[in-house]
């Protein structure tokens, strides 16, 4: 089989990049001979005709990438066919390999984002050095996990978080442990260093007294206030509160639920909302129209939300999203299973739910010691 690089010329001025697997010539039923040919299409594309540095410089940088996919490809089917490593492979770039893992996670933004968040700090790491796979050692894993824990800064200059690192470390390994398997690497780096403890995660929310006290309270925008006791109600992200149109809310008889996807996750969803929360939406207007017409989000809203909680009398520290832990936190206290809960927030894994089931557990733990200790005789 022969395996090239090509492209296709297209019609906003780019050629774009595929490979094609050349598998010889076949004869159908009638003995006519064709070409068997498969095409695998990079989504890399390159200037035509170049006209800046800044272009020159990206179609360079493209057509790299695209020569590294194309020796993945011939590497994988040299091992493939011969049974054998191929030393190729240990001439590979990591951050080439890691880049392409990364693109096969496009279905989950959520996970894709994680992994692209990952290679930025890798990419720092690595310090523009053509790091290949015969570079990859223990120390090389060990060194990233030194560079997260005392070196990598967040967009604002801070420290990364316990869970950042965590999780930014699992996505190296995970590329190191497909890496692996893949043959690229003699053994299983994934294993050679211990990962992150992942840490314990606050999840800021209103107790019902607390709901009731916001309920009755003065906030200076009522959109916000109706947004904000809506998202208690129903665990709804400010992001799919923001962008609920009228078409999602269906009112059929004396129920209403909401058919929308969620923006983070793309997810479909079907939620019933109690009759509270309906009321929250007010009348229904045009289908296309926003449901929370005028909700921003910025500075000038989070800081109405805090002075809104000091008009209750609550000092916690409370953003739009501790609306959505406030709803799950009810939820379980007033007996809704963790299942169901998770369903009603849109987590795809059970243990992203179970972080309420241990606030719930915690706050039962110190009920036990609230009543005052009885003077009384213990019979032995």
């Amino acid at each position: 089989m022969k395996i090239k690089l090509k492209k296709k010329k297209l019609a906003t001025g780019k050629y774009s990049l595929y490979i094609e697997y050349y598998k010889g010539k076949v004869r159908d039923a009638e003995g006519k001979q064709t070409h068997n040919r498969e095409f695998e299409y990079l989504k890399e594309y390159l200037y035509i005709s170049p006209q800046t540095p800044s272009e020159k410089k990206e179609n360079a940088e493209t057509l790299l990438r695209a020569e590294q996919i194309l020796s993945i490809r011939k590497a994988e089917y040299a091992q493939g066919k011969y049974g054998i490593k191929d030393r190729s492979k240990d001439k590979l770039l990591f951050l080439t390999y890691y880049d392409k893992l990364k693109e096969e996670r496009f279905e989950s933004k959520g996970n894709y984002d994680n992994w692209d968040a990952a290679q930025n700090h890798i990419e720092d790491y690595c310090k523009k050095k053509k790091i290949t796979f015969e570079d990859i050692d223990e120390d090389f894993v060990l060194g990233f996990k030194k560079y997260l824990n005392k070196t990598s800064r967040t967009k604002s200059n801070t420290p990364l978080s316990q869970n950042t690192k965590y999780t930014y470390f699992n996505k190296f390994k995970a590329a190191l442990r497909q890496a692996f398997e893949d043959g690229y690497t003699r053994r299983n780096f994934a294993t050679a260093v211990k990962g992150f403890a992942e840490g314990e995660t606050s999840r800021e929310h209103l107790t019902q007294e607390e709901l009731q006290a916001m309920a009755k309270a003065f906030c200076k925008h009522p959109v916000l206030k109706s947004a904000f006791m809506f998202s208690c109600l129903t665990g709804l992200r400010w992001s799919d509160i923001n962008k609920l149109t009228w078409s999602e809310v269906r009112d059929e008889e004396e129920e209403t639920r909401l058919v929308f996807k969620q923006k983070k996750t793309s997810g479909q969803e079907y939620q019933f909302i109690s009759s509270q929360a309906r009321k929250l939406l007010g009348k229904r207007k045009n289908e296309n129209d926003r449901v929370f017409q005028g909700l921003k989000y910025g500075a000038h809203f989070n800081a109405e939300i805090l002075r809104w909680c000091m008009r209750a009398g609550i000092t916690k520290h409370i953003t739009f999203h501790s609306a959505r832990h406030t709803h799950a936190v009810l939820l379980l206290e007033n007996g809704a299973d963790i299942y169901t809960v998770s369903k009603v927030l849109g987590h795809k894994e059970i243990r992203t739910t179970q972080v309420y089931a241990k606030i719930v557990d915690k706050k039962k733990k110190e009920a036990a010691y609230l009543i005052p200790e009885l003077e009384m005789d213990y019979e032995l």
